[in-house]
C-alpha cells in the first residue's frame, strides 16, 4: 500500500525505512530543509536505555516547586493562558504516582532495549558513521539524595533486566580519567556498559539516503496545511511546497510522527493528544585538550545535562522548559550549560567557540510515547518519545511498520489500538 509519513526526524525517518523494508510505497513530508533538522538535529548524544526512567516521580513536583524562582533550573514552568500546557500539567501530576512511574519505567525500557536491538542490526546493514561510541554511560552523583534516587533505579531498572549499577568516585575516574579534577566532589556515580552514544543528526542524513536508494520520496520545505478525511479514514493531506503551489497527497495509510506538532494537526479532527513540548538546549563546543575532556558520555544527576563526544567536538545538553512552541533561545540557560561544562571539565574546550541549539522535545505526562493506531482505520501515530527519541526512534519505526504491516512486534508495550 501507499504510506505517507509525515516527519522527517529520527522517528519519521526509522518509520519510513521499516515501512518501505515490508513492501510499502512510503513518500515522506516535512516543512524542513533536509532530514533531522529540528528536535533530531542536535541533542545530547546519548543512546540510553538505563536512563528510561520517567520525569514523571512523586518527588518530582517537590522538585519543580524548588526550581520555581530559578531562571536557570533543570526543568523550568512558565505558566501559560495554554489550556493544553494544563492538561499535560494535570496528566503529568496523575502520573506522579509510584504505581505509573514503575509501570512507564517498564513500558520505556522494552522499547529501549527493543531499538538497540534495531540500531545494531542497522549498523550491521548500512554501516553508517555518526561518532558512535559503545562506552557506556556514566552517571555522576553529587549529593546523599542523589545517591538514594540512583539506588531505588539501579533495582527497578534490574528487574527489567537492564545492569545499571553503583560504582565508588575510583572506579567511575578509571572509566573516565577526565573526572579526577572533580573526584573530591563526588560522592558516586553509576555505570551502565551497554549505554551509547552518537550523533543523531549524522545517523538520521544516512538513514534517508538509504531510504532513497531503497525507493522512498521525501518532499522537503512543504507545509502540511491538513488531514481531511471521509469515511472513517484519512484520504488525503494537503500541502504548500516549496513554491507555494497547493496539492493534495492521496495514500491509503498515514503515520504522523511530526513530534510536539503532531496535536496542532489532529485538533481540527477532534482528537486530543496528551503531547506537549519541552524545550531543551544543547552546545558543542570544539575539544581543545583530550586528556581533559571525556571520552565516556556523563550525565549529571545534579543538573540534568549530558555530556557526549562527537568526534573532535563536545556536545553538553539537557535543560526542559514547560512554556509553549517557542525556539528561542534564552541566553541565561545557554550560559547556564557552559558554566556547568567549565565547573566538570576546566579547560578541556574552547567555550568561546560554542554553537547554541534549543529543540521541542514531544513530551507524553508518563513519558511514554504513543505509538499504533488512532480513531481513523488507516491514521497511524508514532510520536511523543520526549528526551529518549534517539534512544527509541529506530525501534519505534520498526514497531510502527510491524503494526501498519498487520504483524505484533515483539516486545511488551501498551501500543494504540484505535
Amino acid at each position: 500500500m501507499k504510506v505517507v509519513v509525515l516527519g522527517a526526524g529520527i522517528v519519521g525517518i526509522s518509520s519510513a525505512w521499516f515501512l518501505r523494508q515490508a513492501g510499502h510505497e512510503v513518500e515522506v513530508i516535512d516543512r524542513a530543509s533536509g532530514p533531522a533538522r529540528e528536535t533530531s538535529f542536535a541533542n545530547g548524544g546519548q543512546i540510553s536505555v538505563s536512563q528510561s526512567e520517567p520525569w514523571a516521580h512523586p518527588a518530582t513536583p517537590w522538585q519543580v516547586l524548588k526550581w520555581l524562582p530559578r531562571g536557570d533550573a533543570p526543568l523550568l514552568f512558565r505558566p501559560r493562558i495554554d489550556l493544553q500546557q494544563w492538561r499535560w500539567i494535570a496528566g503529568f501530576l496523575g502520573e506522579c504516582r509510584y504505581s505509573r512511574h514503575a509501570a512507564n519505567l517498564k513500558a520505556m525500557v522494552a522499547l529501549g532495549r527493543y531499538s538497540q536491538q534495531t540500531f545494531s542490526e542497522l549498523r550491521q546493514q548500512l554501516a553508517p558513521s555518526y561518532a558512535h561510541r559503545q562506552q557506556g554511560i556514566l552517571a555522576l552523583l553529587f549529593n546523599r539524595q542523589g545517591v538514594r534516587h540512583a539506588e531505588h533505579a539501579c533495582r527497578l531498572l534490574a528487574a527489567q533486566g537492564i545492569r545499571r549499577e553503583l560504582i565508588s568516585v575510583s572506579e567511575a575516574v578509571a572509566r573516565e580519567p577526565a573526572l579526577a579534577s572533580i573526584a573530591p566532589r563526588l560522592l558516586a556515580a553509576t555505570w551502565c556498559e551497554s549505554d551509547e552514544s552518537g550523533d543523531v543528526h549524522r545517523f538520521s542524513r544516512q538513514l534517508a539516503d538509504a531510504c532513497v536508494a531503497a525507493g522512498v520520496t521525501f518532499r522537503y520545505q512543504t507545509r502540511i496545511n491538513a488531514l481531511e478525511p471521509a469515511g472513517g479514514r484519512i484520504t488525503r493531506v494537503s500541502i504548500t511546497g516549496p513554491d507555494g503551489s497547493y496539492d493534495n497527497v492521496a495514500a491509503d495509510a498515514f503515520v504522523l510522527a511530526l513530534g510536539s506538532h503532531s496535536p496542532l494537526l489532529l485538533q481540527p479532527l477532534g482528537l486530543r493528544l496528551p503531547v506537549y513540548p519541552l524545550k531543551g538546549y544543547s552546545a558543542t563546543v570544539p575539544v581543545l585538550d583530550g586528556s581533559l575532556a571525556p571520552q565516556v558520555s556523563i550525565t549529571d544527576e545534579s543538573h540534568k545535562l549530558v555530556f557526549s563526544r562527537l568526534d573532535d567536538m563536545l556536545r553538553i545538553a539537557g535543560t526542559a522548559e514547560l512554556s509553549g512552541y517557542s525556539s528561542h533561545l534564552n541566553p541565561l540557560r545557554c550560559a547556564a550549560l557552559l558554566r556547568r561544562a567549565r565547573e566538570l571539565f576546566g579547560d578541556a574546550c574552547d567555550w568561546q567557540a560554542a554553537r547554541f541549539w534549543s529543540g521541542l522535545r514531544p513530551a507524553t505526562p508518563g513519558n511514554v510515547p504513543l505509538i499504533g493506531r488512532l480513531r481513523f482505520d488507516n491514521l497511524w501515530l508514532n510520536t511523543g518519545h520526549g528526551t529518549l527519541g534517539w534512544t527509541e526512534g529506530p525501534g519505534s519505526g520498526r514497531a510502527l511498520a510491524a503494526l501498519l504491516s498487520g504483524q505484533q512486534p515483539a516486545l511488551d508495550f501498551p501500543f494504540l489500538r484505535g
